[in-house]
């Protein structure tokens, strides 16, 4: 029996080794702006996954991310500030993080028992709830102002700018080149989980259950259970989602995690396709990318001003929500399965042609009649 690994196998792992090689470089060769785009987009991917097996595997619609992205983000300020117990600030992500899943499960019986748009509407209203605790909690939360974010050290290696000083290939290495990595190995810690997680029975289950919740129940899966475990998964996803966006802003503000964010994410996995990891990841992206890029570049983009312009002039940041908008709007009409189905079938008819490609080719001759070769054969 062979060892040899099947050619499809190799060249996929081999494309992801070079992409993972890929991803170390843009810190020794872009600025912090690309950082920073890269740092909110690899944060919004993380939380867009655990959105993406809610909505687009378990089939339940959930307009309260941004709920759980302020657990994950407060969470961790207050565990790891003063005022605050003041813990070790690995330990505080953590825990955050676990908070973050906690609060999900306080959630989870309404998220087993509703579903639909009613779900969407019992969820709408922690963004509120959690909006106003935020604003009044002053002791936690800082009020209206927020509150710094401490930077994250690990094993006396601190995640932000300050000692110790360190330069990597004559490379100096700030926050941003330092929080890119962290933001890369949380990012594929949430890669393999999450697609494991769909590929294992659990995602079947989910998946069966989106698909017929009779069919699901008379295959022996428990409705009620599933939906509160994806919903309890998803919140912990957008803990460690809220967790690096809050290091990656280093400062919490409320108005931040408000219904506009939840909906961004609602886009994000529309756009990129629901109950795909890497079309959540591709949505992520586009979704948190434009407004920063078109923010740079609104002197160069027409009907666009630059923030601070007169009134009645249309903003970098309504102008990119107009743009997503649209996007939305033709993914809905001509690919339901959104970026990843586009891209799904591109790959699809490349195949199919290279597959065909030595019939049709013209120095090879036709294959003939296994009768007709039998003929020539006895013809002296």
């Amino acid at each position: 029996m062979s060892d040899r690994l099947p050619d499809g196998l190799t060249s996929r792992r081999a494309g992801t080794a070079l992409l993972a090689v890929a991803l170390c470089l843009p810190p020794f060769y872009l600025d912090a702006f690309w950082l920073r785009i890269g740092l909110f987009s690899m944060a919004a991917a993380i939380g867009a996954v655990g959105l993406a097996l809610l909505t687009g595997t378990a089939g339940q619609l959930s307009l309260g991310h941004a709920f759980f992205l302020a657990v994950g983000a407060y969470g961790y300020v207050w565990l790891a500030g003063e005022p605050g117990p003041g813990l070790p600030p690995a330990l505080a992500a953590l825990l955050a993080v676990l908070l973050a899943g906690a609060a999900g499960g306080l959630f989870s019986p309404v998220a087993g028992r509703v579903r639909g748009i009613y779900l969407g509407i019992a969820t709408l209203a922690l963004v509120f709830l959690g909006h106003h605790v935020l604003l009044t909690a002053d002791s936690v939360t800082g009020g209206f102002n927020g509150r710094s974010v401490p930077p994250l050290t690990l094993g006396g290696f601190t995640f932000g700018a300050g000692d110790p000083e360190l330069t990597v290939l004559g490379v100096p290495f700030g926050a941003e080149e330092r929080l890119w990595f962290l933001g890369l190995a949380l990012f594929a810690f949430t890669w393999f989980t999450a697609r494991g997680l769909l590929r294992g029975r659990p995602g079947r289950a989910l998946a069966a259950l989106r698909d017929s919740e009779t069919a699901a129940a008379v295959m022996g899966v428990d409705v009620a259970r599933h939906r509160s475990a994806a919903f309890v998964v998803s919140s912990l996803y957008a803990g460690l989602a809220g967790v690096l966006l809050a290091l990656a802003f280093r400062r919490v503000v409320p108005d931040y995690f408000s219904l506009a964010l939840s909906v961004d994410y609602l886009a994000m996995i529309v756009i990129g396709g629901p109950g795909s990891v890497a079309g959540a990841t591709a949505g992520a992206v586009f979704v948190t990318a434009l407004p920063l890029l078109m923010t740079r570049y609104a002197d160069r983009l027409p009907l666009v001003t630059a923030p601070g312009s007169a009134e009645g002039s249309m903003g970098p940041t309504e102008a990119a929500r107009y743009l997503y908008g649209a996007a939305i709007v033709l993914v809905l009409l001509y690919a339901p399965d959104g970026l990843h189905g586009v891209v799904h079938r591109a790959r699809d008819r490349v195949r199919l042609r290279r597959t065909r490609a030595p019939a049709t080719d013209p120095a090879t001759p036709p294959p003939q009649p296994a009768a007709a070769a039998r003929s020539k054969e006895h013809t002296p």
